[in-house]
């Protein structure tokens, strides 16, 4: 009766947390939880902004940068119904270029731009005007939206699960009926996520660098129970853990990687490698391209043109691919 009492008290008690009548605050429940709000880094994030940095140090130009549709081509479907893989990863190739110092121009959404111009044009649209004789609309002038000189396209291409998997079982007990047992038990296994990206100059759709990266993925789980008799009582504990690394936040690791390849080579510098520790970094400790340097300035004045910067070799595969 006392264990019956106990556990209709707690019921209580949990029960008091949730009301079904709002409070004075307005609120049936207060949610729970407190931790702040962020940053949202990658291991490449710091680099991002080093090259930012090397930028404004050496006055190197960025071109204009804009961003198309970084979309996810692998067509996986989650347990739920919902995409597996993030369609987010434009908005996040966005802050991967902010964070490395580029000038970008919105061409991923720009209907709240459109529908103004098309209210501008047709003088809806006007700014606070102090002269009573000037109507004060809003005027289009030719040329006033600058143009972007490279843009980031490309997609999510691979998902592969439980690439490789382990695990054990560990049992033990009596062999008498009010014996114990315990059993302890672990999994770990890996998956990875892949992405394709090309930089098109925009005047002449020229692809002018191309890169394939793939990021592994490890998940974990281990549990540990415990079942025995001791005076006439049963026991059954359990407990466990388990982890998978974030599969979205991969996804920007990715998408932060190839931005720093890209905007290495944009602002001319010598490699990725003046921002990355190639010990490190599995695809640094090498030229980033092989040596053959080229002598045309196929970028014109949006290419970086700081001594000892290289061109991009079109065609030349890159170290470690």
């Amino acid at each position: 009766m006392r264990g019956v009492a106990a556990a209709g008290c707690t019921a209580l008690l949990l029960a008091g947390c949730v009301s079904p009548v709002a409070g004075p605050s307005g609120l049936y429940a207060q949610p729970i939880g407190n931790a702040p709000v962020t940053s949202n880094p990658t291991p490449y994030s710091d680099a991002l902004y080093c090259l930012a940095d090397y930028a404004r140090r050496y006055e190197l130009p960025s071109p204009r940068m804009a961003v198309g549709r970084i979309s996810d081509y692998t067509g996986t479907i989650s347990a739920d119904g919902g995409r597996q893989i993030t369609q987010g990863a434009s908005l996040m190739a966005s802050s991967a270029l902010a964070k490395a110092g580029a000038r970008l121009v919105e061409r991923y959404d720009t209907s709240v731009s459109e529908l103004e111009l098309r209210y501008a044009n047709n003088r809806l649209i006007g700014n606070s005007a102090v002269d009573p004789q000037d109507p004060g609309y809003r005027r289009i002038l030719a040329g006033q939206v600058p143009g972007s000189d490279f843009y980031l396209v490309g997609g999510i291409t691979e998902v592969n699960y439980n690439i490789r998997s382990a695990g054990f079982d560990v049992a033990a007990g009596q062999v008498k009926d009010n014996g114990g047992s315990g059993l302890i038990n672990g999994r770990v296994f890996v998956m990875n996520v892949a992405i394709d990206l090309r930089l098109v100059q925009t005047t002449t759709l020229e692809v002018v660098d191309v890169v394939s990266y793939q990021k592994q993925i490890v998940g974990r789980e281990i549990s540990a129970g415990v079942f025995d008799f001791l005076n006439g009582n049963v026991f059954d504990v359990s407990a466990g853990g388990s982890g998978l690394e974030p599969v979205q936040l991969a996804v920007r690791a990715l998408v932060e990687r190839a931005t720093i390849e890209f905007m290495s080579n944009l602002y001319g510098a010598p490699g990725p490698d003046i921002c990355l520790n190639p010990s490190n970094d599995p695809l640094g400790g090498r030229p980033t391209y092989a040596a053959y340097p080229t002598t045309d300035d196929r970028y014109g004045p949006t290419h970086a043109n700081n001594t000892g910067g290289s061109r991009v070799a079109r065609g030349v595969r890159r170290s470690g691919e």
